[in-house]
């Protein structure tokens, strides 16, 4: 494998790993819940057609769903739980070990560490499969579905994929496939490596599908980090182009990711080719730990043509801020079901009145009113 391509200069994301303990059930979450119904949501993202919008998950997402497991909470959780599988696994060289942890605890870039370990645990050749990485992610995700115990950033993301949004992740569990199946949902898990899959998905034809940019845990075929384990994707012109146009069609929404626009596959997939960033119109739900450096951040992030939104001070407000996000967004009226509307009410409605009118004037017969002047069903 190649090393992959420079990462180009991005800012620097606030953390969206918890804090310790849940506040929700507390005096002081209540408190929490109460200042969220009252928070003001910026309208140009609430006036979105689901439709319109396509999700990009993070860590967060996961840390909320089920904060019982530690690998689900930021990369650096789950670098730290699988070099703990490995050393129990005996699957990598104890010195391998010790070295790792070094890293995870001085290296910023974290993305750059999870890449190396991965290339640790494969093949000399630098084929990611077979690989251990996979039996050790296995063993810190068991059992998944055993583990969700705050489903409302779940609900909310299935109620927007209802309405044909679309979701696309950076983590390797399926906790929202898990959850939607228990719903009834046809929910259907994607990665890169399926070409087919993955056009049909981005024009729109899998509604329920979660495309795994960096591949799934349980399907060693997908598990890559490293933009050149992709090259068959990114060497695909009809592949970019629907990709890419995704990314110049559509809105954005990040939810619970801090590293993701750092992140080497996503850049290579949407980033370093599509230009006139500054034009679109993106949006990143963060945490507001520091004042100045999130007014920063929303300053820096415009340039990428990404507004950067608070949903709270505290991670603890995070689930509900997306609830209630959502049900703003799903508040406003399809602009079809206002073609319906005036087709078959107002429609109508009109026609006869017009011809009440008419006979009260006195007038015989009414002027027609042409087909194509009427409103159409779609």
């Amino acid at each position: 494998m190649h090393d992959a391509p420079a990462t180009p200069a991005s800012p620097t994301v606030p953390s969206v790993e918890p804090h310790k303990g849940s506040e929700m059930d507390s005096p002081e979450g209540a408190s929490i819940r109460s200042e969220q119904k009252y928070r003001k949501f910026l309208k140009s993202l609430i006036r979105k057609q689901p439709r319109d919008l396509l999700l990009v998950i993070g860590t967060g997402v996961s840390a909320a769903v089920a904060p019982g497991i530690p690998a689900l909470c930021s990369w650096r959780s789950c670098i730290e739980a699988v070099l703990g599988a490995a050393e129990q696994l005996e699957v990598l060289h104890p010195g391998d070990v010790a070295e790792f942890r070094k890293k995870v605890a001085k290296e910023r870039d974290l993305l750059v560490v999870a890449h190396d370990l991965i290339r640790k645990m494969s093949p000399r050749t630098g084929d990611t499969k077979p690989n251990f990485f996979q039996d050790c992610l296995m063993e810190v995700f068991d059992n998944l579905e055993q583990h969700i115990q705050n489903p409302v950033v779940l609900q909310s993301i299935l109620r927007l994929m209802e309405r044909g949004t679309m979701v696309l992740t950076t983590n390797y569990d399926n906790l929202l496939e898990i959850f939607g199946q228990q719903q009834g949902k046809p929910m259907e898990s994607l990665d890169l490596k399926d070409k087919d899959k993955v056009l049909q998905w981005a024009r729109g034809h899998v509604k329920y599908g979660v495309l795994h940019i960096h591949g799934l845990y349980t399907d060693p075929c997908g598990m890559v980090l490293d933009p050149s384990g992709y090259k068959d994707v990114t060497q695909d012109p009809e592949v970019m182009e629907v990709l890419q146009n995704l990314y110049r069609t559509k809105s954005f929404l990040f939810l619970g990711c801090g590293e993701t626009l750092r992140d080497q596959i996503f850049q290579a997939l949407f980033l370093y080719t599509v230009k006139n960033k500054v034009d679109l119109e993106h949006y990143m739900l963060v945490l507001k730990e520091n004042e100045d450096h999130f007014f920063k951040l929303q300053a820096d992030m415009l340039l990428h043509g990404i507004k950067v939104v608070s949903y709270g001070d505290c991670f603890q407000q995070f689930p509900e801020y997306v609830q209630d996000l959502t049900a703003q967004i799903c508040k406003q009226r399809s602009p079809d079901a206002d073609r319906v509307d005036s087709t078959t009410l107002l429609g109508t409605s009109c026609v006869d009145c017009a011809k009440r009118k008419l006979g009260e004037s006195g007038t015989d017969s009414p002027k027609r009113i042409k087909e194509s002047d009427m409103p159409t069903l779609e």
